[in-house]
């Protein structure tokens, strides 16, 4: 097992498990970011993985970037921490294997944005993904909006990202 005190990279069977566990929500704060950046480099780099499961437990997957961090940040090191992000998200997109977010509960902002980086998603029953950051009057901005507008499509991508509404796993679906 591979990883940090909030992200694990455990391997069985061929499949490598990005396991995400900073209680209660799964906040995506620098750490946390730091950490799965990487587990998904060694997860690409390790001959005995095949594919890959990024989960975040049975009650949240990611609810977003950690607000209280954030707060505290001047604009200068709110662009820095967009770029971080991002290139912790491109580092799981950049796997060259089948990547799957394992969505149980909350996929919220950047929760979301690290599941759209994924091949697949696969969403349990108490599944709500969403880009609710407008509601707070901010961009998403770890690449979330071009990879929601490939997957859905652009009317569908703007309805999520302008309403900041959650979106269940049924309706995600269909």
């Amino acid at each position: 097992m591979a990883g940090g005190e909030f992200v694990t990279l455990e391997v069985a069977d061929g499949i490598g498990t990005i396991r995400l566990a900073r209680p209660p929500m799964n906040a995506l704060n620098r750490q946390l970011q730091e950490e799965i950046r990487g587990c998904a480099l060694e997860a690409g780099a390790r001959e005995d993985v095949r594919a890959v499961i990024v989960y975040g437990g049975e009650k949240v997957f990611a609810a977003g970037a950690d607000i209280k961090e954030m707060s505290s940040l001047s604009y200068n090191d709110m662009a820095t921490r967009a770029h971080e992000l991002s290139g912790s998200f491109s580092a799981l997109a950049g796997i060259p294997k089948p990547t799957i977010a394992a969505i149980t509960g909350y996929a919220l902002g950047g929760g979301y944005e690290l599941a759209l980086c994924c091949d697949f998603r696969i969403a349990g029953d108490n599944a709500k993904v969403g880009q609710p950051e407008i509601l707070l009057g901010i961009i998403p901005g770890a690449g979330g909006t071009q990879r929601l507008s490939r997957l859905v499509g652009p009317a569908k991508a703007k309805d999520i990202v302008y309403t900041g509404r959650f979106v269940g796993a049924e309706e995600a679906l269909a």
